[in-house]
């Protein structure tokens, strides 16, 4: 039984029973047919439905057929549901199911069940299933029909190909032929001419969908025309021809095998395709989801004992890179975000490369630990949430960088890259929000924890996985301008394949790249997911590649749900995700010691993470030198006058070491800072510009006669006095690293403490997430607006008393101020319920039925069956009322 066949069996006419009593004939009557279950799936997962709340079914079906609704809703299918849409678009309308797992399944569907794909049999119920709750597909099995909108955005025309690679059908390619050329094709096909097109078209039809005539066809056929078949087959279906096509090509387009659309553009016939593919739509159905394969196992314990101590180092880079800027940080650039200087630099110091300095910068800034000061000379500093995050244990900062890893829509990988208008991504900058991101994010995590504990996943397969789960993930579907692609120049046989289907972004290559083209779509999403594993990595909430055991605790926040994308809502509080989370990695991470192994060699060993009072001290008394479990300290010349500057004396300096060293305090380093303190403020500055002073005049003579002291421009006013033409900072950097100890004074000559106060930007926010669409509603909204919709739908079918009473154009009652006050005055006696027409202040209509209570003051009061609440309503905003019938009053 052939395609054309099929739909002939379909066909049922208007205003008659389908084979299935009370089957639907309007979306909006599918829709009223379900339960409050079904309304709520349906809002649950599209909830751009909801924004407002529909007033009634009829309004909730005609949004759900809006073409921005039903882009985002075939936007999140999988690939098999995806290709069931597609293959609707290309079936008849309405389409019976076994024509459906016909064209998925191959063959023909009275065929032996061995004939089709059992996976395809299995699969398509879900599919369908799917759909229907998302109102693209409605009716029963007999007359499957895919939403309108749906179907011309998927389905093959003359000017854009369909996903499935078919073309357009005879009719639709033959339309505007001209009648004379259609019955040259009919008589080169070998067919009865006839009296008009419509009947050669039909005629044409039958012959391209009856197995046997379309045969005994093609094995007429040359073999070079076969083989241009083949070539578009699985399409692109449209190819270009020259002016005078060769022999092989001649022949198709004389039989109508192959059918012109512009003067050097053919196409290939659906029913033709269809033929020549054994009735399937789809060269390759995916009914399941690929396989997530294992790349290597560890031990559970190994996994997270790897984790834990990346989550340690990555503490400790947030806190050295803040650290860095706690006096002031890199400025910000003119158009927001940080110079590629400065981004490099900051790589420098952290010893990391740039892409995963741009990481910690934006992981800062996203957990609201890092942002601008807002001066006039705008700089980049650590906010006051950073001093409340440090005073926090380990375990539960960690915790707060995740969960804000997680809900960020900010990307650091895009740093470095280029917006639309060719500009430079800088990290901190603008235009590095990625609403999918999350999403990805916490799908990755779902994947790995499906695997058993200490499994690393393959990362192909997974992101295989997730183009299967998310195929078309923001690509456009409009239809493009103009006629069909076409090549430069074709082959030798006279054809070339055109471009790919509508959802590309792009028809063909362009000839000179565009730096401010935007990535498509789908590498977009697998790029996400890639920077998801590497920073998934970085965090520890991986180790070696497998998912740890305190990062499962963070798959209860809302946005995650490790068995499906789809499954609903939910979770816990993201606050009892990230506190159970931090139990579970706090017995993990190393425990703070408050001691040093002071050595011999003027360096002191710190065997554990110090005590944050420990380790700031000793970080202002000497250099870190390396770092990993044990972190060495240099002291030297320089660290020791640091400590001395901040107004500790010697005696202060040896009595912190002798109480935080488990080692006694070695003789160098004793030796040390006397030396340093000896000479520390043996001299003196101030500003004049800036003058030297010192009690010891043949000290002042050694700098004179100093070579290195030229720069400085040192003139003596007196035998104890140098004047410099510098500033104070300046002159005093100079004579330090001219290897003197001089001391800053101040102008009542007393010595000027350098102290470690921070700078501190006001109190700031964490940039908020770029939503991907409209939240996901809870239960509460669901119930509420599925009572509201049954209600205002019944609102809307009441049946009014006659005769009827005006109405508008809107659907509304009408009537006179009048008329309308003394109807509600006497259905407020009666206690009757009355239909009427409401206006609100923002001038959106409405239709209600209201049992009046109370009419006083302008106003009537009563119980709205609408709402399933008591209301008041001015009266001068009811456009007009009418009685109801007495079975609905």
């Amino acid at each position: 039984m052939g395609i054309g066949e099929l739909d002939r069996e379909a066909h049922v006419p208007e205003g008659r029973p389908s084979g299935t009593a009370g089957s639907p004939r309007t979306l909006a009557e599918a829709l009223r047919a379900r339960g409050d279950d079904g309304l709520a799936a349906l809002l649950r997962a599209r909830p751009d439905l909801l924004g407002p709340v529909p007033n009634d079914v009829t309004q909730l079906a005609t949004r759900a057929g809006t073409r921005a609704s039903v882009v985002r809703a075939l936007e999140r299918l999988d690939r098999f549901s995806l290709q069931v849409a597609e293959t609707l678009a290309v079936a008849p309308d309405p389409a019976p199911y076994p024509v459906l797992l016909g064209l998925l399944g191959g063959g023909d569907p009275e065929a032996p069940e061995a004939a089709r794909s059992p996976e395809v049999a299995e699969a398509l119920p879900r599919a369908v299933a799917l759909l229907r709750e998302q109102a693209l597909v409605w009716g029963e099995d007999d007359r499957l029909r895919l939403v309108r909108t749906a179907r011309e955005l998927l389905s093959p025309s003359p000017q854009h190909p369909s996903p499935t690679g078919l073309g357009p059908t005879v009719a639709e390619a033959t339309a505007g032929m001209s009648p004379g050329r259609l019955q040259e094709i009919v008589a080169a096909a070998g067919l009865p001419s006839t009296h008009d097109p419509v009947s050669a078209v039909a005629a044409l039809t039958a012959l391209f969908t009856d197995r046997e005539r379309m045969a005994a066809l093609l094995d007429t056929a040359p073999p070079e025309a076969l083989s241009v078949l083949d070539r578009l087959v699985w399409g692109p279906p449209y190819g270009e021809v020259t002016a005078k096509p060769t022999p092989p090509v001649g022949w198709l387009r004389d039989r109508g095998l192959l059918l012109p659309v512009s003067p050097r553009t053919m196409v290939l016939p659906r029913e033709v395709a269809l033929h020549l593919r054994g009735g399937r739509a789809h060269r390759t159905p995916e009914p399941h989801a690929p396989r997530l394969e294992v790349a290597r196992e560890y031990r559970p314990e190994a996994v997270d004992g790897a984790a834990a101590g990346q989550a340690y180092a990555a503490l400790a880079t947030v806190e050295e890179l803040l650290k860095a800027w706690d006096h002031g940080g890199p400025a910000v650039l003119r158009a927001g975000g940080l110079s590629v200087r400065d981004l490099k630099r900051t790589a420098t110091a952290l010893d990391v490369p740039e892409p995963v300095a741009a990481f910690w910068l934006e992981l800062a800034y996203g957990a609201g630990l890092l942002a601008s000061d807002g001066e006039a000379d705008e700089r980049y500093a650590p906010t006051p949430a950073y001093d409340d995050w440090l005073d926090r244990p380990p375990a539960e900062r960690w915790a707060r960088l995740v969960t804000a890893w997680l809900t960020a829509t900010r990307t650091p990988g895009l740093v470095g890259g280029q917006d639309a208008k060719g500009r430079t991504l800088s990290a901190l900058g603008p235009d590095l929000d990625r609403a999918a991101a999350p999403e990805v994010r916490h799908r990755v995590l779902g994947l790995l924890a499906t695997l058993p504990p200490g499994a690393a996943a393959d990362p192909e397969t997974l992101l295989g996985r997730l183009r299967w789960e998310r195929p078309t993930r923001g690509a456009s579907s409009a239809p493009r301008a103009g006629g069909p692609p076409a090549p430069a120049a074709g082959p030798a046989d006279g054809t070339d394949p055109g471009a790919a289907g509508p959802w590309a972004s792009e028809t063909r290559t362009a000839a000179a790249p565009r730096p401010a083209a935007p990535r498509p779509p789908a590498e977009l999403r697998e790029r996400l997911a890639r920077w998801a594993l590497g920073d998934a990595e970085l965090l520890g909430v991986t180790g070696r590649g497998a998912l740890s055991t305190h990062a499962r605790a963070l798959l209860n926040l809302p946005l995650a749900k490790a068995a499906e994308p789809s499954a609903e809502g939910g979770g816990v509080e993201p606050e009892v995700a990230a506190e159970r989370a931090a139990e579970l990695l706090e017995p993990l991470l190393p425990r703070a010691v408050d001691h040093v192994l002071l050595q011999a060699d003027l360096t002191a060993v710190a065997p554990g993470p110090l005590l944050r009072p420990l380790a700031d001290a000793l970080a202002v008394l000497a250099d870190v030198e390396s770092k990993g479990g044990a972190t060495v300290y240099r002291f030297t010349p320089g660290s020791v006058r640091r400590a001395l500057d901040t107004g500790r004396s010697a005696s202060d300096l040896h009595a912190f070491l002798a109480a935080h060293a488990r080692t006694p305090v070695p003789q160098p380093l004793a030796y040390l800072i006397d030396d340093v303190a000896r000479k520390h403020g043996h001299l003196r500055i101030g500003a004049a510009s800036a003058y030297v002073r010192c009690d010891d005049d043949a000290l002042l003579g050694e700098i004179m006669a100093d070579r290195r002291s030229a720069v400085l421009r040192l003139r003596r006013l007196a035998p104890t006095v140098l004047a410099a033409q510098t500033d104070p900072a300046s002159l005093l950097e100079g004579l330090r690293s001219m290897g003197y100890a001089p001391a800053a004074e101040s102008a009542g000559g007393d010595v000027l403490i350098t102290r470690t106060d921070t700078h501190r930007t006001p109190p700031r926010t964490a940039p908020a997430p770029v939503p991907d669409g409209p939240p996901a509603p809870d239960a509460t909204l669901l119930t509420a607006a599925v009572r509201a919709i049954r209600a205002g739908d019944r609102a809307a079918t009441a049946v009014r008393k006659e005769p009827a009473v005006p109405v508008t154009a809107g659907g509304l009652p009408r009537t006179s101020a009048a008329e309308t006050l003394a109807t509600v005055q006497a259905a407020a006696m009666t206690g009757s319920a009355v239909w009427i027409g409401y206006v609100n202040a923002e001038g959106a209509a409405s239709q209600r039925v209201i049992a009046p209570v109370r009419v006083e003051g302008g106003f009537v009061t009563g119980y709205d069956h609408t709402a399933d609440e008591v209301r008041t309503y001015p009266l001068h905003r009811i456009t007009g009322v009418a009685e109801l019938a007495d079975d609905d009053a």
